[in-house]
């Protein structure tokens, strides 16, 4: 298993790097409760929107804002030296490839849970990932053909075409396992002009079918991922639901059935960003009323005192310290503001080259002399 997790990953992390090194010129801004457009971090505010629209359904959602993580947020946690290869590296790919990955608009990670078939087996989570920008999607398709050296098949769907990738290790031991069998191929669709995703089949399918307007994610599900205007990186997901579709709880892809509690507990958010001088980490846990956000609040604030009093690292209990996490009507809503030198600091400590040991001198052992044993000579007794 150790072997294949890498091999899966392998093509995924090689289309999402030809992704992420497209040039932009679009940029995002979010209200808490809706899109809307301004004039700053202007480089997304036109494409994401509309894009992330017409993305299908989503269980759990991560969005990266790259274009900022890597012209904002690097600079300042990253050592001169480093990012000055960072740039130079960039540099010798946009020579090679034409793009540049500094430029790329965003990444969205996309997973979701099916309902059981007929069979009553359980179903394994789908993965799409999604990136987008001021990018020819089609030329991006031919270089993930020609990495993939004649393996990559088409697939016709709709008024789109797949490219098909089979992870031979992975479905040679899907025939011991049939969990991994899901995970055995990857496939590659250029959703529109600018945007190209990698992922599970089926799930490419039903995006290409939400590019064309059917079944596409549901605003609220958008507004939990975007709710703060300027993340580096949020989540949002829904475990509780997906545990539901995953055990039949909500029926079958044949058989459906109504759910019997309507209940958002368990539905979460976090976000990442920055302002001039911090790190600021929001985040929300719904508790689906106010007596059990109290009582979950009470208890995370008691193993987070538990830990920090166990924590011997001053910088490590100086973090922890910062996380204020209060109940917020049905909602446990978690927030904390790190300065920006405190976290590089705290970088500089760790990437600082640790001193060995000095190993205890030990003085070479002497060697003893044996002392040699005085012979006795017995005398011979004469006979009487």
């Amino acid at each position: 298993m150790k072997k294949i997790i890498p091999q899966l990953l392998l093509p995924i992390l090689l289309v999402l790097a030809i992704s992420a090194v497209t040039p932009a010129q679009n940029t995002l801004t979010l209200a808490l409760n809706g899109l809307v457009r301004t004039d700053s971090h202007s480089a997304l505010s036109q494409m994401v929107p509309s894009g992330l629209a017409a993305l299908p359904e989503a269980d759990t959602l991560i969005f990266i804002n790259s274009r900022r993580i890597l012209n904002e947020a690097a600079p300042r946690l990253m050592p001169e030296k480093d990012l000055a290869n960072m740039r130079k590296t960039f540099a010798e790919v946009k020579q090679f490839a034409g793009v540049d990955p500094s430029n790329v608009d965003y990444i969205v990670i996309a997973v979701r849970f099916r309902k059981p078939t007929a069979e009553l087996t359980f179903m394994p989570p789908e993965f799409m990932a999604v990136a987008s920008g001021d990018l020819s999607s089609d030329s991006l398709m031919g270089l993930a053909r020609m990495a993939s050296a004649g393996k990559l098949r088409e697939e016709k769907y709709g008024t789109k075409t797949l490219g098909l990738v089979t992870i031979d290790p992975i479905a040679k031991e899907a025939e011991k396992n049939p969990l991994l069998k899901s995970f055995s191929e990857v496939a590659i669709v250029p959703l529109n002009a600018t945007t190209i995703a990698v992922g599970s089949t089926t799930y490419l399918k039903a995006a290409v079918d939400a590019e064309e307007g059917n079944k596409r994610i549901s605003p609220e599900n958008l507004n939990s991922l975007l709710r703060d205007p300027s993340a580096l990186i949020s989540i949002a997901g829904s475990p509780l639901t997906s545990f539901s579709k995953s055990f039949g709880l909500l029926g079958t892809e044949a058989n459906a059935r109504a759910p019997r509690c309507d209940s958002k507990f368990g539905d979460f958010y976090a976000a990442l960003t920055m302002d001039a001088s911090n790190f600021i980490l929001r985040g929300a846990l719904n508790a689906d009323n106010p007596d059990t956000a109290k009582i979950i609040n009470s208890l995370i604030n008691g193993l987070l005192r538990h830990a920090t009093s166990s924590v011997p690292d001053p910088a490590a209990q100086s973090l922890l310290k910062a996380l204020s996490i209060t109940p917020q009507e049905n909602e446990v809503v978690v927030r904390a503001d790190v300065p920006q030198q405190t976290v590089l600091d705290i970088i500089k400590e760790q990437m600082k080259p640790k001193k060995k040991a000095a190993e205890p001198s030990v003085a070479p052992a002497t060697k003893e002399t044996p002392t040699k044993k005085r012979s006795v000579r017995r005398r011979s007794r004469r006979s009487s």
